[in-house]
């Protein structure tokens, strides 16, 4: 959590863009509505082109503030796949999407099917965009597009390390979020989207729910866990976020330096392999010889940066660098990474920019991300404690070149959390498994221990020593996908922690 839907801010901050949605058009907000919760789904077909047979979709009714039931409501765009054979069916198997802001229903478009053949007729599998995400009830901060590129989004320092536009873009943004958001954008959060989970299990007539969550949605599903043990059945945790409640997205973001800085080595040493000579994409003779060379190269674009073939957005590079993050979430976009810097290493070639960082984000998408990351916890709101944190971040690690301790729009957020983050404990059910590659760019296997330590005998730990983001049936790893399969259909988790080899 498309180009991994983790990405607006936290996928923008830590990566990318929101996938594609069932409709055009999210629901309006409704006025008032009954508070019951009980009410049915009503399915109807909705297969997509490329998507699974038998795909559904219905709507979820929910109130805009859960201290007030009975006031306005907002509508959750819910899909499934149910069962193929409904005899051999033992429950319902919920997906939470990534972000935020990933879409559930996107998700299950694009993996409903290897879902389906690697658990077979085991669950119905159902997913849903979040409020404020896809076909959703959605909220506009009705930003300018400069301000919604992804290095824009994410606070790339200035080539000297200077944040002055960093500062002003977070302070407008922040307004500018408090003036058209209104009570629909500030009931974006993680809290919230726990209480619709909620809601969503008591329409689907399941007393409990078995669960897979990925990047975002392993924290979402960890905080479910913590809230509603009772309602957990088999829990399946992938790419996992720190806990930290003192922190939370604050701490994801931070950690964004340290997963570029165990990831890099693996495009390293792809890109200085022989076997890339043939594509036109071997950087270097030696593997060692190519953070140095993206270094120089970043630093060359900052001083000078090139016209690329999308007009008014050149190769700067923080654009390079904004290239390189998301390239380390998956080896199949390490040749997008190595052709852009090829490209501006050759005198007279205009580079090609991907799509991610050609135009902007969609208002929506920029605004549920960010109010998700600034209603979850407080954040610092020291100027020049962000100056202090970008110039030890820039000299510590390069690649990031101190975004990770940079100012975002949460600092000048009008509205306080009006939710405590969720601390994890060993209290409950020991019905968790996490999933977690070792060299991950977005979720680093620092926060995964972090959670694992704050689940204790609660979650067993599945380590496949590879680099990337996303494990369960995303990297080929058949040690890791038969551990999380086994678990799901069988019920049977590993007695202690395992490491899968790659």
């Amino acid at each position: 959590m498309t180009i991994r839907t983790r990405n607006v801010l936290v996928l923008a901050l830590t990566a990318s863009v929101v996938g594609t949605v069932l409709t055009a058009t999210a629901p309006a907000l409704a006025s008032s509505s009954s508070s019951s919760s009980s009410t049915a789904l009503s399915w109807r077909p909705c297969v997509q082109p490329g998507g699974p047979a038998g795909q559904e979709c219905a709507e979820l009714a929910v109130p805009v503030d859960y201290r007030a039931p009975d006031g306005p409501r907002l509508s959750i765009a819910v899909s499934r796949l149910p069962s193929e054979r409904p005899e051999a069916r033992r429950g319902t198997l919920l997906v939470l999407p990534g972000g935020p802001g990933g879409s559930g229903i996107a998700r299950l478009t694009r993996q409903g099917e290897a879902l389906r053949r690697e658990l077979g007729a085991t669950y119905d599998i159902v997913s849903f965009d979040p409020r404020g995400v896809g076909a959703s009830t959605r909220a506009s901060c009705e930003l300018p597009a400069a301000d919604r590129h992804l290095v824009t989004l994410r606070p790339w320092p200035a080539p000297d390390g200077g944040i002055a536009e960093n500062v002003a873009r977070s302070r407008r943004t922040a307004e500018s979020c408090a003036r058209n958001g209104g009570a629909v954008l500030r009931s974006f959060s993680t809290a919230n989207e726990v209480r619709d989970i909620d809601r969503l299990r008591q329409a689907l007539g399941e007393e409990k729910l078995s669960a897979y969550g990925v990047s975002y949605g392993s924290y979402v599903g960890a905080v479910y866990a913590q809230k509603y043990p009772q309602r957990t059945d088999r829990w399946v945790l992938d790419s996992n976020d720190d806990p930290d409640p003192r922190r939370v997205e604050r701490a994801w973001v931070a950690n964004m330096a340290v997963g570029a800085e165990d990831r890099f080595p693996d495009f390293a040493a792809w890109a200085a392999d022989p076997a890339r000579a043939a594509e036109g994409l071997r950087l270097a003779r030696r593997t060692e010889e190519i953070r140095p060379l993206f270094l120089s190269l970043a630093a060359e674009l900052d001083r000078a940066p090139r016209e690329s073939t999308t007009p008014g957005v050149p190769l700067t590079g923080n654009v390079l660098r904004q290239v390189m993050y998301d390239a380390l979430y998956n080896d199949a976009a390490f040749p997008r990474l190595a052709g852009l810097m090829r490209a501006a290493m050759t005198p007279g070639a205009t580079p090609v920019l991907p799509p991610e960082v050609a135009g902007p984000l969609g208002d929506e998408d920029a605004a549920v991300t960010m109010a998700v990351i600034c209603n979850d916890v407080r954040w610092p709101r020291s100027v020049a404690g962000y100056e202090r944190a970008v110039a030890a971040n820039r000299a510590r690690y390069p690649l990031t070149a101190g975004l990770p301790g940079n100012i975002l729009p949460c600092a000048f957020w009008k509205d306080t959390p009006a939710d405590k983050p969720t601390r994890l404990t060993d209290r409950g059910p020991s019905n968790i498994l996490m999933i977690q590659n070792r060299r991950d760019p977005a979720t680093p296997y620092v926060g995964a221990l972090r959670m694992r330590h704050a689940f204790g005998d609660r979650a067993r730990l599945v380590t496949v020593e590879r680099g990337g983001h996303g494990v369960y049936l995303g990297t080929g790893n058949a040690c890791g996908n038969r551990a999380v399969t086994t678990f799901l259909t069988t019920g049977e988790r590993p007695a202690r922690d395992v490491v899968c080899p790659d």
